[in-house]
């Protein structure tokens, strides 16, 4: 059973450890990233060691019989304390970040006493027989282990209960929904655990007095891979909530990049002078993964500057018979506005190739549509990219040079 589920929670740790490399690596002074990467990754190589492959190799490895117990057990202790410093951090206001640094170099000095016991213990066992299968059924029956068995047991069972109620309690003052649905995992994963523990308490009971939970070893390491892993995914969720959203605005910013380039290379050719920078090529960004927020937020800046260029040539009449127009086709604001607004940049731009300025120029249909930041202004401009049709080049307008570039 335990190399059946091992793996599982071996991928789940190894990925979460890997997903938080990026983070580690933007902030490092994140006292509570640094202890979940650090809990990630001691899960990880607990998982790892525990495999009855790698437990044979780290035995040989080392040349001493089943040292893979307490290696693979003293990361088991690592995370609980990598967790409950996590725990630690988000509890405390950034104003008493003090209390949590003491209270992680507590859990720390706390953690390291229990792993050296349970080395000291172990070194007192001398198991001489490899059992990857079942070393606490096989040597239950002895007092040594009985004793390491019970510190670990112990230590497993306080540091759960404190997780559960811990992100229990913190659920219910988290703002954010996907923080809060995360410690609720956690906790539900953590409660999971305790029968684990439950078991393993049974078996050095059953050694005291005479009965055999033999039976229930599968359950034991159902209980705590399963509940490990339900805790992964609960740490997980505002990690993958944030990746999600990261997601989508990189999906949206270069589905508007692509849908404003219509628009702003028309603008460009009439006034080339528009552009601050050359605009990368999209296929380019989308082949590196690389975001074009930044190159969004420039093409939505130039494609006004190219609007103020061709206010002289913004013909009323144009304006009026575009209202009519558009308004019988069922339009209304925002729509109207962007669609009237694409029929005058259309007419401004034949009446600049012509050199035909109005003597009374009027103003842009979507200047009534208030767009005070600049997302609200992508949008508004997106919906006049849609209505937006390009006059046909002449001979002259295919060959002006369109990479000027304003410094």
């Amino acid at each position: 059973m335990k190399d059946l589920l091992h793996p599982l929670g071996l991928a789940l740790a190894g990925t979460g450890f890997l997903l938080l490399l990026r983070d580690l690596r933007r902030d490092r002074r994140d006292r509570a990233l640094v202890a979940l990467s650090v809990a990630y990754l001691a899960s990880a190589l607990s998982y790892a060691i525990s495999l009855t492959p790698v437990w044979v190799r780290v035995d040989a490895f080392f040349g001493v019989t089943n040292i893979a117990v307490p290696l693979a057990q003293s990361c088991v202790i690592g995370v609980l304390v990598a967790q409950a410093v996590v725990l630690a951090h988000w509890a405390v206001p950034e104003e008493r970040q003090h209390l949590a640094r003491l209270r992680t170099r507590l859990l720390v000095l706390a953690g390291g006493t229990v792993i050296a016991t349970l080395g000291v213990l172990f070194t007192l066992l001398t198991p001489a027989e490899q059992r990857p299968a079942d070393f606490t059924l096989y040597y239950v029956h002895d007092p040594y282990y009985q004793a390491y068995l019970t510190l670990y047991i112990t230590t497993y069972t306080v540091a759960e209960i404190a997780l559960a109620v811990g992100c229990a309690r913190q659920a219910r003052i988290a703002t954010s929904p996907w923080i809060k649905r995360g410690l609720r995992t956690i906790s539900v994963g953590a409660v999971i655990t305790l029968g684990y523990s439950a078991i393993r308490i049974g078996s050095v009971l059953g050694a005291y007095f005479g009965f055999d939970v033999r039976a229930l070893e599968p359950y034991a390491w159902i209980c705590g891979d399963i509940g490990a892993a339900v805790t992964q995914i609960g740490y997980f969720l505002p990690t993958v909530a944030g990746r999600a959203a990261e997601a989508r605005v990189w999906v949206r910013d270069h589905r508007a990049y692509r849908r404003l380039k219509p628009l702003w290379t028309a603008l460009h050719r009439a006034a080339p002078s528009i552009a601050l920078l050359p605009p990368p090529r999209q296929l380019t960004e989308l082949l590196r993964l690389r975001g074009v927020g930044f190159h969004v937020y420039r093409r939505t800046v130039e494609i006004r500057d190219g609007q103020i260029e061709l206010r002289p040539y913004l013909d009323p009449e144009v304006r009026a018979a575009a209202e009519l127009r558009r308004r019988a086709e069922g339009l209304t604001d925002p729509d109207l506005a962007a669609a009237v607004t694409a029929d005058q940049l259309r007419d401004a731009l034949e009446r600049q190739r012509r050199g035909a300025p109005v003597a009374e120029p009027t103003g842009y249909a979507d200047a009534r549509l208030p767009s005070p930041t600049t997302e609200q202004d992508t949008r508004l401009l997106l919906r006049v990219a849609a209505h937006f049709t390009p006059p046909p080049e002449t001979g002259a307008a295919k060959a002006r040079p369109t990479n000027g570039v304003r410094t």
